[in-house]
């Protein structure tokens, strides 16, 4: 490893180097007694983290003969992981702290899954890519089941290892096959294997079959199954953390993937993508009609979702991967108000997830019951809120692309999911006298409400800025493998003919 190299992964090294510390202090130093001070400095870290990769002076770079790829596409993808999981960490102590469930090793398995997540949107090569997904996996199985007394939360678990199992091994397989065909599994060389556009039919079933297992951790369908359960089983904090940070990695992972290994082939893997879209908008918005439990509710919003950023993806464009980082940066945000909402919600000290039991919320509570409303409106796709122009930017990429029928079913589906979020502002304002529910929430919770529903109104105004930073993530990927990258990849030689 050359000091180039480390420069390069430093960011990464930091927060493995800061796990490992922060795992032998739990262990040696009284364990949980620490677990609320090693969650805040979890926090911190990942702040200072994501300050150091968005706000440094770097260039793009590549490491580890072009297996790590830093350029501003896999900048950007990093700093909303890395706010956005420090977002639902602040917001999850005190949930946490009154339910007994504050363990120390909760931040550190959290730290290593960011790391994984880090790990696939700079990866430049497949063994690369598979690492890092199998570290997110692994951590994300066992905070699905961190609640031990609970039989949910172990299915929740067990549930998520067995179909995530499931999807690694035909990640595996497609990616021997393109090993196999193109003779390396960097992303550089898979690409000059395709001369003249031209795409062996054995790469081809390769990449369906990595697509396959991409498409599991985006919750896309149909490898959707096992996002309901998961969610309603898992503690509330732990969903709101599977509804960010690692929905925006899976995406930025499959279009590094499409983008730099087969970037020349967008015909071919677009139709498959488009495919997914239409079946997740559509399963997701009609499913969802049907949910009492919010955090279910909330499984299939995240279903619906995903196919709308998979939309923008289809088109293989730069404004559509431009309009796919801004969507993923605005669901993250949503989600992050929605569950900061639903952490506070209990009744006489027990949480409450049903849909019911938010009646005439909004009279109680108006300014909770207000944020709310905004966050609905925003995720339902409602103007003049941030949730519209998300959607807009991703449909008016299909059509830029030529897949105007893909919109056209894109708005379709986005009318019938808005029924369900519409569903609980008319639950809040308008149903049925009930006992109904308090909201205790923490000055973290509270801002972690406030502050994403102010944004879903100021950002239709001004984006801050991520419109632009996603418009350059963009142009880098979609112009393709670092040249540094190309240079160093030196592909099999063909065998000399012997007569």
């Amino acid at each position: 490893m050359t000091s180039l190299d480390f420069t390069t992964i430093l960011p990464e090294a930091l927060l493995a180097g800061y796990a490992l510390a922060a795992l032998m202090v739990g262990a040696y130093l009284g364990k949980d007694k620490l677990a609320r001070t090693l969650l805040w400095s979890t926090v911190i870290a990942f702040l200072i983290v994501a300050a150091m990769v968005g706000l440094g002076n770097r260039v793009d770079n590549v490491a580890f003969h072009s297996m790590f790829i830093d350029d501003a596409f896999s900048r950007f993808a990093k700093v909303v992981m890395l706010v956005s999981a420090a977002a639902v960490l602040a917001m999850s102590v005190d949930y946490l702290d009154r339910r007994r469930m504050l363990r120390f090793e909760f931040p550190i398995i959290v730290t290593l899954s960011v790391i994984g997540m880090m790990l696939m949107v700079s990866s430049g090569d497949l063994l690369t890519l598979y690492m890092g997904l199998e570290l997110q996996s692994l951590a994300l199985y066992v905070v699905a089941a961190m609640r031990k007394d609970s039989a949910r939360s172990s299915e929740a678990g067990l549930k998520y290892f067995v179909l995530g199992s499931l999807s690694s091994g035909l990640l595996l397989y497609g990616a021997s096959l393109v090993y196999g065909f193109a003779g390396t599994t960097n992303f550089a060389g898979i690409i000059a294997t395709m001369q003249g556009g031209q795409l062996p039919i054995g790469v081809l079933f390769g990449l369906v079959f990595m697509l396959v297992g991409l498409s599991f951790k985006v919750s896309a369908v149909p490898f959707h199954m096992w996002t309901p359960d998961v969610y309603e089983g898992s503690p509330t904090p732990v969903t709101a953390f599977f509804a960010s940070a690692p929905k925006v990695a899976a995406m930025a992972l499959i279009a590094r993937l499409v983008f730099d290994a087969f970037g020349q082939v967008v015909d071919d893997w677009s139709q498959i993508i488009a495919a997914l879209a239409v079946m997740s908008m559509f399963l997701g918005s009609i499913a969802g009609i049907g949910q009492t439990n919010v955090k279910r509710l909330m499984a299939y919003s995240s279903i619906a979702h995903m196919g709308f950023a998979l939309v923008g993806l289809a088109s293989g464009s730069v404004v559509g991967v431009q309009a796919m980082l801004i969507y993923m940066t605005i669901y993250a945000v949503m989600n992050v108000g929605t569950f900061a909402f639903i952490l506070s919600l209990e009744r006489d000290g027990v949480p409450v997830t049903d849909l019911a039991s938010l009646n005439r919320f909004a009279w109680t509570d108006p300014a909770k019951g207000l944020a709310m409303l905004v966050l609905m409106f925003s995720l339902a796709g409602v103007p003049p809120t941030l949730g519209f122009f998300a959607k807009f930017g991703v449909l008016n990429a299909a059509v830029d692309a030529g897949m105007g029928w893909l919109a056209v079913l894109g708005v379709i589906a986005s009318v019938i999911g808005a029924f369900y979020y519409l569903r609980i502002v008319y639950y809040m304002y308008f149903g049925a006298e009930s006992d109904g529910v308090t909201s205790r929430m923490s000055a973290i919770q509270y801002l972690a409400l406030m502050v994403p529903a102010a944004l879903m109104i100021v950002g239709a105004i001004t984006m801050f800025g991520v419109d632009t930073a996603a418009g350059r993530a963009a142009e880098t990927l979609v112009a393709g493998p670092n040249t540094s990258a190309s240079a160093e990849v030196t592909l099999p030689a063909e065998p000399e003919h012997v007569e």
